[in-house]
């Protein structure tokens, strides 16, 4: 058995070395203040300018529609904020199997009064109802935005962009999307897909932590949520955390030019981990359409073993597997996945259910030794 095995790359990602030797030069050379008018805070200016111009070359949009933030959850709340606030919003429709940034954000605007939430019903597999979000959009000609992820977090359910996206612009309504799983891992051109608002978190592809963005499609004013030096033409005050931007630039670069490739591995070591699952057990089924070769994403499988184990995660942690029962970003929490709870019944839901997540690092040794502990475990 090997030292450690991390199969949790949908909460965060190893830090690709090419990126960590950019962002180690940019300590060095481009310490400046982007808002400092001399010779270093220039430079460190047209740095960030020009990542943010290559950046968004990769999704067919304009520098001036990116917003640098500290990740995906400031850039969800950045976008709702700025809908509730600035354009206007007085309903949110998004469903109960989304982020919490979006979710507690939505439950906090509507505590205060400020907009009426409806969810949009989902399946089994947590697929959206586009019928039943239609018909929500009939219901009222209140000012809407309609705020659903692009590809489930925990489940790898992918939404049917085109279709929602159609049906928002029939209805006038404005689409958030929070893209955090999609951007490194799938092309995402911003012209063909008319998404209003998309956002992005670095380390979800090989990048550094505490940097992301939100992309604002032009003719939307920004009302920013943080006020003080007016960084970001006045969207987001905060000096910019320059060497993450320049890493962030450089891992998106390297996600893209890898992509078919990368897929292509990641996809081949996921069928092969379905399979030897199976093997061990044919109760064991896939959660959402993580199992699935189109609706679900091929970076994730979200298992369920057809037993209770409380212990399950915590026995793959103790021979150095590292995997998540569901968002990590709810880490420490015992409430259980909020996501499972929609889709599942009672019964199914109290079964054990665990998320293993894979990236271009993954390789089929650590998928062998992974199969070789469960079926000791299960």
């Amino acid at each position: 058995m090997m030292n450690s095995i991390y199969l949790d790359n949908a909460a965060t990602t190893a830090i690709d070395p090419e990126v960590i030797a950019v962002m180690h030069a940019s300590m060095q050379d481009t310490f400046g203040n982007p808002s400092s008018t001399h010779q270093f805070g220039r430079k460190a200016k047209s740095a960030v300018e020009t990542a943010r111009k290559n950046i968004a070359n990769h999704f067919n949009i304009t520098p001036s529609e990116i917003v640098f933030t500290a990740g995906g959850t400031e850039a969800d709340n950045l976008i709702i904020h700025n809908a509730v606030v600035h354009l206007g919003v007085q309903r949110i429709i998004t469903a109960k199997t989304e982020h919490h940034a979006v979710l507690h954000t939505v439950e906090h605007f509507q505590r205060l009064g400020l907009i009426t939430a409806d969810y949009v019903k989902v399946d089994a597999f947590g697929s959206v109802d586009t019928q039943h979000l239609e018909a929500l959009l009939t219901s009222s000609d209140q000012k809407t935005l309609v705020s659903l992820m692009y590809i489930n977090n925990e489940v790898g359910t992918i939404l049917p962009v085109e279709e929602v996206s159609l049906i928002c612009k029939k209805y006038a309504a404005l689409f958030h999307s929070d893209t955090v799983q999609l951007i490194g891992h799938y092309p995402l051109d911003l012209q063909k897909t008319p998404i209003d608002f998309v956002v992005a978190s670095a380390h979800k592809f090989h990048g550094p932590k505490g940097v992301g963005f939100a992309y604002f499609r032009k003719g939307f004013g920004i009302m920013p949520m943080f006020h003080g030096g007016d960084q970001e033409r006045g969207a987001r005050s905060s000096t910019e955390n320059v060497h993450s931007i320049l890493g962030m630039e450089k891992a998106l670069e390297i996600s893209i030019a890898r992509m078919e490739k990368d897929q292509q591995h990641i996809l081949e070591l996921k069928q092969y981990f379905m399979s030897e699952l199976q093997k061990l057990d044919a109760k064991i089924l896939f959660n959402g359409h993580s199992a699935h070769a189109e609706k679900g994403t091929y970076t994730l499988l979200n298992v369920r073993f057809p037993l209770q184990n409380e212990l399950l995660l915590f026995s793959l942690d103790m021979a150095g597997i590292a995997v998540s029962g569901g968002s990590a970003c709810q880490s420490g929490s015992q409430r259980g996945s909020h996501v499972l709870h929609e889709i599942l019944n009672e019964s199914e839901v109290a079964k054990t259910s665990i998320r293993f997540s894979f990236s271009k690092y993954t390789t089929q040794q650590e998928i062998d030794a992974t199969i070789l502990k469960l079926q000791e475990i299960v």
